[in-house]
């Protein structure tokens, strides 16, 4: 079964994560099979809007941890660990630098990377039974890449509630904060992003081009110079003790030693 689903349809490409038994976590392959179809994408001349979304319940859960358990095994865990954070920034960086608009459709929960995903397309639709969470620190690492799309995206009081409190948000939370656009019941989110694309596509090509270039122009230097310099900070991040710890704890359904007796 391929970890990717692509149907393109009258200038919409419409990408879709499909590992829903793993809660469609961001394994290293799919994450290049994804920079892949971005890229693919973007070369085509045709192309007027990109969707993404995934399949089942949860449109993704991070990173394959299993997979990044596995790297901090091996000899070489410090190049790979880098290699993967380029990689995961180049795919965030290649959505936001897509010329055309990117609309994610949420079937359930963004996690982690998942939402960093959702942080760099330009338009989210939801379920109003999706959840958003970034739980990254309690796993003994920062969410390095992520932190400037939400910053970006939310400004400090809500990235400050995302990324320290140590809790989900729910869809209500996340629209007042911006960091999706519209909420619907799981059985309208069909509809409602077909509604979205009609919509979209009633926008000029060029001049969707050229407003979403403009609304990217003054912050795309900058954002582009953070996320650089994040792959390093999310690379050295995952070979701490703490990042070790945090892994083996969550593998293992157990509280990693820094949380308190008694506490959450």
């Amino acid at each position: 079964m391929p970890a990717l689903l692509v149907q393109s349809d009258r200038g919409v490409t419409r990408v879709s994560l499909n590992r829903p038994d793993k809660r469609n976590a961001l394994s290293r392959e799919l994450l290049a099979d994804l920079l892949r179809t971005v890229s693919d994408a973007a070369a085509d001349p045709g192309l007027r809007l990109l969707v993404l979304t995934g399949e089942g319940l949860v449109f993704c859960a991070g990173m394959d941890l299993a997979q990044m358990q596995e790297t901090a095994s091996r000899p070489d865990a410090a190049d790979v660990f880098r290699s993967d954070a380029q990689l995961y920034r180049d795919l965030v960086g290649r959505l936001i630098e897509l010329p055309v608009p990117v609309l994610a459709v949420l079937p359930g929960p963004a996690v982690a990377g998942g939402l960093g995903l959702v942080l760099a397309c330009d338009l989210v639709i939801a379920v109003e039974t999706a959840t958003f969470w970034l739980p990254e620190p309690r796993r003994g690492i920062a969410a390095a890449i992520i932190t400037p799309l939400l910053f970006q995206r939310c400004g400090l009081s809500a990235s400050s509630d995302l990324l320290l409190s140590g809790r989900p948000i729910d869809a209500v939370t996340a629209l007042r904060y911006g960091v999706i656009h519209h909420s619907v019941p799981a059985d309208q989110l069909a509809a409602t992003e077909q509604h979205w694309i009609a919509n979209i596509l009633t926008g000029a090509p060029g001049a969707l081009r050229e407003t979403k270039r403009l609304l990217h122009s003054a912050a795309r230097k900058k954002i582009s110079r953070q996320l650089d310099a994040a792959v390093e900070t999310s690379a050295s991040a995952r070979e701490t003790a703490e990042a070790r710890e945090g892994l083996q704890a969550f593998l293992g359904k157990r509280k990693p030693a820094w949380i308190p007796d008694g506490s959450e």
